[in-house]
Parts: C-alpha cells; sequence; structure tokens
C-alpha cells in the first residue's frame, strides 16, 4: 500500500528591491530589467541631501518613466533621533556643520555611505510588508545592486560579495551580462532617456576637480563653509580632498580660491564670519526646549540670504 504524501509547498519568489543611486549604472539595469520583463518591485532611493544639482533635476526624468510603467519608486533618508542640545538638523551637510567636522570618507573612514545611504533603505525595507512575509518564510530579499563589468567596481563588488546578510540577497546583473560603464551610457541612450549625471555628494572626497568647476556658487560656498567650520578639529587632513595631490589640493577651499570660483573676499568673508555665527546660533538654540527649537535649515536660510543667488528652494533635496 502506498500511502499519500503530503503536498509540498511552493514559496512564492522573494521581494526584488533595486538600490537606485540615480547614476549611470543604476539607471541602465532599472531599464534593462524592465525591457526583460524582470521590473522590480520596489526601486528605493536614498537622499543624503547633498547631491549635485543635476542629479536632483535627473529624478525629474526617471522618476515619471518608472511611474509610467507601474515599477514603485520610495525615496528615503536618514533622520536622527537625538539632537541634544544642538539644532534639528538633516542630512550629511548639516550634520557636518553641527558638529564642525568632515564627512567620514575625508577623514579616512566610510560610515557616510553606511549611515546616510545603506541605513534608510534598511529600517524602510524593515517595514515593508513583502519584506517581512519573505523573511517570516525564512527567505532572504533580493536587492539588486548596480555594479558593472569594469575593473573599479570589480573591487568593489568583491567585497561586497565576500559579506553574507542573513536578510538579504545581492545580485549584480550588470556584471552577469558583462556590461562596463560604456554598455549602459549606451542602453540608456537607446531608452531614449539623457544619461544621468555622476552620482556623488558634491562635499564628496570622490569629486574631481572638472566636477568643483561644474558646481553652482552656492554650493561652492557651502564647502568653503563646511571647511571653515570643521578647521579647528583638522589636524591630519587639509580639507575635503583630505590631502594634495599633484592634480589639486586637499582643501576644497584653497581650489576654489585658485580657479577663482568665488571672489578672494567673498572666501574670506566665509571663514571669517560664518562659523562664529553658527557657534552663536547653537548657543542660543541651547537653551529653548527641542520642540520650538530653530533648526539647522533656518541657520541655512539666513546664510544664503546674504548673496545675490541664493540656494533654488526646488533643488533642496530629492523630495521637494
Amino acid at each position: 500500500m502506498i500511502l499519500p504524501t503530503a503536498p509540498s509547498t511552493v514559496l512564492p519568489p522573494p521581494p526584488v528591491v533595486l538600490a537606485y543611486g540615480v547614476g549611470v549604472d543604476s539607471t541602465a539595469l532599472l531599464i534593462e530589467k524592465h525591457a526583460r520583463g524582470e521590473a522590480p518591485g520596489l526601486v528605493l532611493t536614498a537622499d543624503t541631501g547633498v547631491e549635485k544639482p543635476a542629479t536632483y533635476e535627473y529624478l525629474d526624468v526617471i522618476r515619471p518613466w518608472m511611474r509610467d510603467r507601474g515599477i514603485r519608486f520610495e525615496l528615503v533618508s536618514y533622520v536622527p533621533r537625538r539632537f541634544k542640545h544642538w539644532p534639528p538638523y538633516f542630512g550629511l551637510l548639516e550634520m557636518c556643520l553641527t558638529n564642525a567636522t568632515l564627512p567620514s570618507k575625508s577623514l579616512g573612514g566610510s560610515s557616510c555611505s553606511l549611515k546616510y545611504k545603506k541605513a534608510p533603505q534598511d529600517r524602510f525595507l524593515s517595514l515593508w510588508q513583502p519584506a517581512i512575509d519573505a523573511w517570516g518564510r525564512g527567505q532572504r530579499v533580493t536587492r539588486l545592486i548596480g555594479y558593472d563589468a569594469g575593473p573599479r567596481d570589480t573591487a568593489r563588488a568583491n567585497h561586497a560579495m565576500s559579506i553574507d546578510d542573513p536578510l538579504y540577497h545581492c545580485e549584480y546583473p550588470l556584471r552577469e551580462w558583462r556590461w562596463d560603464r560604456p554598455a549602459c551610457v549606451t542602453r540608456i541612450e537607446a531608452e531614449g532617456l539623457p544619461v544621468p549625471p555622476k552620482s556623488a555628494c558634491w562635499i564628496c572626497i570622490a569629486n574631481h576637480p572638472d566636477e568643483i568647476r561644474g558646481l553652482p556658487q552656492w554650493c561652492l560656498r557651502l564647502i568653503v563653509l563646511v571647511e571653515a567650520r570643521a578647521a579647528p578639529r583638522l589636524h591630519t587632513v587639509e580639507g575635503l580632498w583630505r590631502r594634495g595631490t599633484r592634480a589639486r589640493p586637499g582643501s576644497m577651499t584653497a581650489f576654489i580660491r585658485a580657479e577663482h570660483l568665488l571672489p578672494g573676499d567673498e572666501i574670506d568673508r566665509i571663514m571669517r564670519d560664518a562659523p562664529l555665527d553658527l557657534i552663536r546660533f547653537q548657543d542660543v538654540a541651547a537653551v529653548i526646549p527641542v520642540t520650538e527649537r530653530p533648526t539647522m535649515a533656518s541657520w541655512l536660510d539666513r546664510f544664503h540670504a546674504a548673496f545675490p543667488d541664493r540656494r533654488p528652494r526646488d533643488v533642496i533635496s530629492l523630495a521637494a
């Protein structure tokens, strides 16, 4: 007598999430995955608050493209929970100004990417029902990463693949397809979309001199401000570029001055007056209850108002 066997349980596939950096590689990955009928269930972008203006502008292109194809897109950002006695601050720029420091990479670390990009995405996914359901079934969420097949991304991918994450299974389709950066550009152009700019914060050490030359003046002033605010605590690095090379100094302010990207007297005024004014602002805010305390953003509005080409309000953040 043959006893009937219990039917095997077929689990649904785990949810797929694209970690979208609004750059060339991840945009090409998104386009090709949709073309193959394998669009991710969620596209997730983390806003550091200091993405380049051209990156914010590109979101106005790619967000409607995703919406028209029924691809869900979410924007997340790091939100501090405790401000101690400081004015409430949000984003990487305001953190640097509040704490008189530079981004971690300029100081030899890498936590700015983990804190301002990966952590906000992980937090969102921890509350996303498809992810919760998958983890409850003993599955891992599939996370698509846009590392291409070029030599630079190969090193990054090799490091990432050495990390065993119990919650996420990372896949690198561009590498499986053997697509390098030029191939990604070709795919984006074939879709009829403009090619996005390099995705990087404008206070990041990874910026090349030409990228600093291409920034609007309000960004350049903030670079000067960040370095001036952190200057008393910098003992082993020159500035945002850390140390000088044959191509440029370690200080972006020195580069901006040498290239005449801002008037010299304007640079001097920012370095002389703005850090002291910010400290006074913080001292006053410290005695105000946190729920009524003025924010760092309000001080920055005042800073921008002192210049004729004040910061455009429509590029303050990707969420705007």
